[in-house]
């Protein structure tokens, strides 16, 4: 099965450009020019990448780019965009995207970087697991002892952040970050409220504790 691209650019040129050039080197391409109708056909079509350019007509791409993020934390972004200073790029990859790409570019280069990210995306792990919890990244489902936990999409988003960083410390600004993508009406408070949501649901029933609260530091999740 060939590889699904979404391009997200409002150039028409440039948006039929990218098409026929993923076209042409056998990728099956979906596209819109406008970032609120690429959000929705992007949960519809659930592609293996993204290219997104961050000045769209309706909504800017750094909101699309966040809101991809929270639903889908493994989907490759690559802004593709005419912001190429240095705080540009580093604003980028801080919103969530895996690669940030300044036009003009050389074709080469960009078909080369979507090979890399959709390889590394193939190397993340589908299934994780912390002791006798499991995590299934696509079937969107949580067992424990073979028993199946329910989520809200937060809660599920939270726990494979902490169960893929596996016996790391993870701050609350971290987690704030990665999870919320620092909303501005969001207070890392939010943080310790939901990680009492999921400790309720994922330890509470259980005689082995896995998520543990480092005191000044911040969480865990450890065997």
């Amino acid at each position: 099965m060939n590889n699904k691209v979404f391009i997200v650019e409002d150039d028409k040129d440039l948006h039929n450009y990218l098409r026929e050039l993923f076209l042409e080197n056998r990728y099956s391409v979906e596209s819109s020019f406008r970032g609120t109708e690429a959000l929705q056909k992007i949960k519809e079509s659930l592609p293996d990448l993204v290219i997104l350019d961050l000045g769209l007509p309706d909504i800017n791409g750094e909101t699309v780019c966040k809101e991809l993020k929270k639903f889908f934390p493994e989907l490759p972004i690559i802004i593709l965009t005419a912001k190429d200073t240095s705080e540009d790029v580093v604003r980028g990859l801080n919103l969530g995207a895996d690669d940030y790409i300044p036009k003009p570019f050389k074709e080469e280069e960009l078909l080369a970087r979507v090979k890399a990210r959709l390889r590394q995306g193939k190397d993340l792990a589908v299934i994780l697991q912390v002791g006798d919890l499991e995590l299934d990244s696509r079937k969107i489902e949580v067992k424990r002892q073979g028993v199946s936990i329910k989520l809200t999409q937060k809660e599920f988003l939270l726990l494979e952040y902490l169960m893929r960083n596996k016996g790391n410390v993870l701050s609350r600004d971290t987690i704030l970050d990665r999870v919320w993508s620092f909303t501005s009406d969001v207070e890392t408070r939010v943080v310790d409220v939901y990680m009492g949501y999921l400790r309720k649901k994922v330890d509470q029933p259980f005689n082995k504790k896995l998520i543990r609260c480092v005191r000044g530091f911040g969480y865990m999740i450890d065997e």
